[in-house]
């Protein structure tokens, strides 16, 4: 599902983020860029040891809930890694759609700065961190689209949907968010 925001180019697609073609790509990072699971794991793996030594020695006190770190690619097609980090789910009522707002706003700028005319975000907090598919969606389709209006870069903000449910919740926000758009 592709549509057009302030000239920009917002995406979904459903698969594998560590082999997307794009300047950038977005990592589910915990906040002491440890490593992990899920997406975490996967770029980490695809992307060697490189990225965790140079997130290790630029970012030792590792990255704020709400907040993202940049780093080279490692081994994978993308230049940059962007480690954001999201909020756990507590019920909503711990600033969790702010925090993850910011993580996304984040992780778009950082992009920007770095002269990146394409990137690639996963639905931040949706694993182990139980922030739920449709709530999310919305807050993460809501700041791109927010952030490409306001920015008018980068280019191409794709979406990169690890599985069906996830595609289909992220389709059917963009979908409401845009309806009747142009």
């Amino acid at each position: 599902m592709r549509v057009s925001v302030a000239g920009q180019t917002l995406e979904l697609t459903q698969g594998d983020i560590t082999q997307q073609a794009v300047d950038a790509i977005v990592n589910a990072a915990n906040s002491q860029l440890a490593g992990g699971g899920g997406v975490d794991g996967a770029i980490h793996r695809r992307g060697g040891p490189g990225i965790m030594a140079e997130t290790a020695r630029r970012y030792p006190d590792g990255c704020p809930i709400g907040s993202a770190v940049i780093s080279g690619g490692g081994l994978l097609t993308a230049k940059f890694v962007i480690h954001a980090v999201a909020p756990r789910w507590r019920g909503g009522t711990s600033n969790e759609a702010s925090l993850l707002a910011s993580a996304y706003q984040s992780s778009l700028q950082l992009a920007v700065e770095h002269q990146c005319t394409s990137i690639a975000l996963p639905s931040l907090g949706t694993g182990a961190y139980g922030y739920p598919l449709d709530r999310a969606s919305q807050v993460a389709l809501g700041a791109a689209i927010d952030f490409l209006r306001s920015q008018r870069a980068p280019a191409l903000v794709r979406f990169v949907l690890f599985d069906g449910g996830a595609y289909g919740a992220f389709a059917a926000t963009l979908e409401e968010l845009t309806l009747g758009s142009s």
